[in-house]
């Protein structure tokens, strides 16, 4: 819960600078809660399947991300939090694309980056397996596929606004994952957040310091901004 928390309170507060209340937002990759518990307004939430019943404010659409079933510019502001570690390679381009062609001003991406953050992850690894637990599927997928970096934006810039800054310590982001391997640890991580949520947003504020584990990208589009070409 409070890394999830320390991805989504910066997405949120990006949204609240550029975004009214009635703008419409989509989320890829939302599972079943998405940023929900910090997101007060509905949004359209996608994802592959649903493995609990979605929860309110979050409408939930099953879709893929590179074959979103909405029309060109049909929100505001799109969201994508922590996938692109998720997604092969060579399939990444096609996730930022799709997620610009259905943004009419803004865009958002957060992921995992650099050759630290990945060692990081492999600090993790090792702790489940001193544990003798099972890898979760989310971390051997960061494993097998590595992270994504700010290159994979570097040739939208020449049309679109494009800045980045860096969210959650490594050491902070290490030492949160594994206490989550704890139910408790979880129980009072939510517990925390439900009742003092503008505290719990201080405190992990002051965890956004270098080495960042994570990116956040924003993409602003210009007028008459264009979509790159797909590379084959």
């Amino acid at each position: 819960m409070l890394n999830w928390a320390a991805r989504y309170f910066p997405i949120v507060r990006v949204l609240k600078r550029h975004l009214n209340k009635t703008d419409s937002v989509l989320e890829i990759g939302s599972g079943y809660v998405g940023m929900g518990e910090i997101y007060r307004h509905a949004f359209i939430g996608c994802d592959v399947n649903f493995e609990f019943k979605p929860r309110p404010p979050m409408i939930p659409v099953v879709a893929t991300a590179v074959g979103l079933p909405f029309r060109d510019g049909s929100f505001d502001a799109v969201i994508a939090s922590d996938i692109l570690e998720h997604v092969p390679p060579d399939r990444r381009k096609l996730v930022i694309l799709e997620a610009l062609r259905v943004a009419r001003k803004l865009t958002i991406f957060g992921f995992p980056s650099g050759a630290d953050a990945l060692e990081y992850d492999k600090k993790l690894a090792e702790v489940y397996d001193r544990r003798r637990v099972k890898r979760p599927m989310w971390l051997q997928e960061h494993i097998r596929h590595g992270f994504p970096n700010e290159d994979l934006f570097e040739e939208l810039r020449k049309s679109w606004s494009v800045t980045s800054f860096g969210n959650e310590n490594l050491e902070f982001h290490l030492w949160v994952m594994t206490r989550e391997m704890s139910r408790a640890w979880v129980f009072g991580f939510r517990r925390l957040l439900s009742a003092l949520p503008q505290m719990a947003e201080k405190v992990i504020r002051r965890a956004d310091r270098e080495p960042f584990y994570r990116r956040i990208v924003v993409i602003e589009r210009r007028p008459n901004s264009e979509l790159p070409l797909v590379e084959s």
